[in-house]
């Protein structure tokens, strides 16, 4: 892999305020150093694209230099997504790399979830990340969808935690990073529209109804009446009070 050479102008609009609140995530958490070499988990959707965008852009400005690799995995479910993403790739000068993978051949249905795929999915990042001697992995997680994950875990595992915005695997050698942990999902969505990104039709045929469904209707009918909620339960994590916990 080789780090961009390309000259990219600094984000302007939208894409300057997003860049922001990556490089306020990046800095506090000590996400990138110099020299890393960083696989962006890119499943077609909005939130991996923008981040791949994002990460790509800041190298023009960023006093860090790193390595990227765009990394997708074809469940081989719509032949239309991988070969989208592999002219989009190379129109726009990304190092990708794209690995067909059948997970649901020798499964039942009754198996397959979304939890279950993501799994899979994610032991085939790890190692295509080993094999492209990468040692960050980022994904497109955002800050709904850690409150999201605090709430499902009070509601539904009865614990108190969170998806942390950088987690360490394997004694260190592999560091899971989550850039657009201070972005929400409506800025992602509003900058998606307006790029020139691929845009996809499509619903997986073996998505159900889930939890996180259900906790994402929760927290919109909790904005009108506390239009923060979002931003409250993402920071009371970081504000807990121990004298107060059993």
């Amino acid at each position: 892999m080789e780090t961009a050479a390309k000259k990219i102008e600094k984000p302007k609009g939208k894409g300057f305020y997003l860049s922001k609140k990556v490089g306020k995530a990046i800095m506090d958490y000590q996400m990138i150093s110099p020299t890393d070499r960083i696989l962006v988990a890119v499943s077609g959707g909005k939130d991996s694209f923008v981040l791949l965008k994002i990460l790509r852009d800041r190298l023009s400005f960023s006093p860090v230099k790193y390595d990227l690799l765009a990394a997708h995995i074809d469940l081989m479910i719509d032949s239309r997504i991988s070969n989208v993403l592999k002219d989009y790739f190379e129109k726009n000068g990304y190092n990708y790399y794209i690995e067909k993978l059948d997970l649901f051949k020798n499964n039942s249905e009754s198996k397959i979830d979304c939890f279950w795929c993501s799994w899979n999915r994610r032991k085939i990042l790890f190692q295509i990340a080993g094999r492209f001697n990468c040692n960050k992995v980022a994904l497109g997680h955002h800050m709904d969808d850690i409150v999201e994950t605090i709430l499902l875990n009070l509601f539904f595992n009865g614990e108190i935690s969170a998806m942390s915005p950088i987690q360490s695997l394997f004694e260190g050698k592999l560091t899971i990073i989550r850039p657009l942990a201070y972005v929400e999902e409506r800025e992602i969505v509003s900058f998606y529209r307006n790029e020139d990104f691929p845009k996809f039709s499509y619903h997986c045929p073996h998505a159900k109804d889930s939890q996180r469904g259900y906790i994402k209707k929760i927290i919109k009918g909790l904005e009108y009446i506390c239009p923060d909620v979002k931003i409250n339960i993402f920071r009371a994590i970081k504000r807990i009070k121990k004298d107060y916990l059993l």
